[in-house]
């Protein structure tokens, strides 16, 4: 009887590990795919997070729409998650209010649907999270391990702040610095809160659609106050409260989070921080993730591709914040000892990321290439991109490097 007990006990062990080795591979299957969690996204983003919902366009989708990237594969950050509002499907303006006070001499509330009926405007930029590229840094610093698929081109409309403000008659106290949004708290969402620059208002849009269609929900529907030039997080969704402010809002969002070293009591050159070390940030010794900074992507060829030569086009995009105009991007294939020339499509300021093209004459085997763009404020990339490594990997602007293979 001893002996029976022992192999049924054994038995019945190793049927308990089959059906548990079972159950984990049907719990990793069960792990639920971006169309899953967001109505209408592509079912091949990279999943980040499932709460609050963070994915990443992969980079295949994202050089597939390389003039706007589609509501459909467009990346998610999301800090806060609002109930219901996980689709791409525009939200109802109807009954939603915003505030507008602090810094002004006549504070006043209104509805989202008076908005339509105002003369609308139109921009199109890049939308960036600044922890873009964050898994490039080494050591790789804390946070959602994004590539570099946090990125997308879209189209915004709706009515410009500052001439909204003019239409009310309303005008900011010369003492208010800062434009502070705040994220509807809808569902008991945590407060989500962010400051930028006065200067900001220059180009401010309370966005009502992207891509010519309503603003879905997921990305900030009903309406999204929207700053051209500035990192995504910035952009504030859902908003319901606008505040003009003398100074920075100093909730987790502002500070310790969403911030890089600088010299302590300035706002000038970044502070190189020893990988893996930690930092105290406070509003003093560093800055807010604002300007988006230059980068430049290369869409053609795609690492491990192989092509036909000798003749290779190589191709991509270039952005900075919009303040000066891209003005070249260089491409190398010897690691950067000699650089070549690429066309730029276009010319000028824009907030838009800038298509970019050389032809390049190179002999069949492997390939390394490297591009980086310049603006007019004689900004450029870094070779290596780590010189910027930061504890929580924001900002990366290293060039970029792809291996192909010439057939």
């Amino acid at each position: 009887m001893q002996n029976l007990n022992r192999r049924t006990t054994l038995k019945l062990m190793g049927m308990g590990a089959a059906l548990l080795a079972a159950g984990g591979r049907g719990w990793a299957q069960q792990a639920p795919t971006a169309d899953q969690l967001v109505k209408g996204k592509h079912p091949k983003l990279i999943v980040l997070s499932q709460r609050p919902v963070v994915m990443e366009t992969p980079y295949d989708l994202l050089v597939s729409q390389p003039e706007k990237t589609p509501k459909e594969i467009l990346y998610i950050r999301n800090n806060v998650d609002l109930p219901g509002y996980n689709t791409v499907e525009g939200a109802s303006a109807q009954g939603w209010k915003v505030e507008v006070g602090g810094l002004v001499d006549k504070p006043f509330s209104f509805e989202v649907s008076e908005l339509f009926a105002l003369p609308q405007a139109e921009v199109t930029m890049v939308l960036q999270c600044s922890g873009n590229g964050r898994t490039l840094y080494n050591p790789r610093p804390s946070g959602n391990p994004w590539q570099r698929g946090g990125v997308g081109n879209v189209t915004f409309r709706g009515v410009r702040l500052k001439d909204f403000l003019a239409a009310k008659g309303v005008k900011p106290s010369e003492k208010a610095l800062f434009i502070t949004a705040h994220a509807s708290r809808q569902g008991n969402a945590p407060e989500f809160v962010r400051s930028v620059p006065i200067h900001a208002l220059e180009h401010a849009l309370l966005a009502l659609s992207m891509n010519g269609e309503p603003l879905p929900a997921v990305h900030g529907g009903p309406v999204r106050l929207v700053f051209p030039g500035y990192f995504g997080v910035n952009n504030v969704k859902w908003v319901e409260k606008i505040e003009f402010t003398e100074g920075e809002n100093t909730t987790a969002e502002q500070v310790p989070r969403y911030r890089v070293p600088v010299i302590p009591n300035t706002h000038l050159p970044f502070l190189p921080q020893e990988p893996g070390q930690r930092y105290p940030y406070n509003l003093q010794n560093s800055r807010s993730n604002w300007l988006v900074t230059l980068n430049s992507f290369i869409f053609a060829p795609l690492e491990g591709q192989t092509v036909e030569g000798p003749y290779v086009r190589v191709e991509g995009v270039a952005f900075n914040d919009g303040i000066v105009p891209i003005v070249s991007v260089e491409v190398s294939t010897n690691g950067g000892r000699t650089w070549h020339q690429a066309q730029l499509a276009t010319q000028g300021k824009t907030f838009a990321w800038v298509r970019w093209r050389a032809t390049l004459y190179l002999r069949p085997g492997q390939h390394e290439i490297m591009a980086r763009a310049w603006d007019a404020a004689g900004r450029s990339q870094p070779l290596d991109g780590n010189i910027a490594w930061n504890e929580r990997g924001y900002e990366y602007s290293g060039v970029m490097r792809v291996k192909f293979t010439v057939a």
